[in-house]
């Protein structure tokens, strides 16, 4: 189970790097700019996760995150003109690693000792995160701040495999599970603009 869990790891870290880079390359940023976001989105929620839970911080603990992200950016760099349509690969990208870090997160939570609760929104937490860094940073309006459905399929992804593994399911069906779901209610997000109810103001009523 730990080398399944040190795997999704990484591919979380890969996709969420490779979005950040995507974003460096839309607002043409130099090398180094490159490397920052492409870090800095691929670490960022694992960190905020760690800290919380009073775990070493894996890249601090095991640089090969970092040089993962570095690894990316220049690739990144060297090819993003090659596509043309950028923003709907960032965001591709951005699905594939909320979804496999809302697993990761609500995992490492459990393996913690916390409840389900916590670990969900611990899962939900680790997935937007680094994305949110990303957006704030660069001065985009933050995917989760958005209309249609981002930090709900990262929640769906932590509750799917939280519930599943509390029931007995094992860890690699419950986290393939979670996985999925959470992806598929992003890809109808991208697809289709799936969003849920938006606040309606009401006016103010004299007393």
């Amino acid at each position: 189970m730990h080398t399944f869990i040190s795997v999704l790891d990484i591919l979380g870290v890969i996709v969420f790097a490779t979005s950040g880079a995507l974003v460096a390359s839309r607002k043409e940023m130099d090398l180094i700019g490159f490397g920052l976001m492409a870090s800095l989105t691929g670490v960022g929620g694992g960190t905020l996760r760690d800290v919380l839970l009073d775990r070493p911080v894996f890249w601090i603990a095991d640089p090969k995150a970092i040089w993962i992200c570095l690894g990316i950016a220049l690739l990144v760099f060297f090819t993003a003109h090659k596509v043309q349509r950028r923003y709907p690969l960032l965001l591709w990208a951005d699905a594939l690693g909320i979804a496999l870090y809302g697993v990761m997160g609500a995992e490492l939570a459990r393996l913690s000792g916390a409840g389900p609760l916590v670990a969900i929104v611990m899962g939900m937490m680790t997935a937007t995160f680094g994305g949110l860094l990303r957006d704030v940073i660069c001065g985009e309006t933050p995917l989760v701040l958005r209309k249609e459905v981002y930090a709900t399929c990262a929640a769906l992804a932590a509750a799917t495999h939280v519930i599943c593994s509390t029931a007995g399911v094992p860890f690699e069906i419950s986290a393939s599970l979670g996985f999925a779901a959470g992806f598929i209610l992003r890809a109808l997000g991208i697809a289709k603009g799936l969003s849920l109810p938006g606040y309606k103001p009401r006016p103010g009523r004299e007393y």
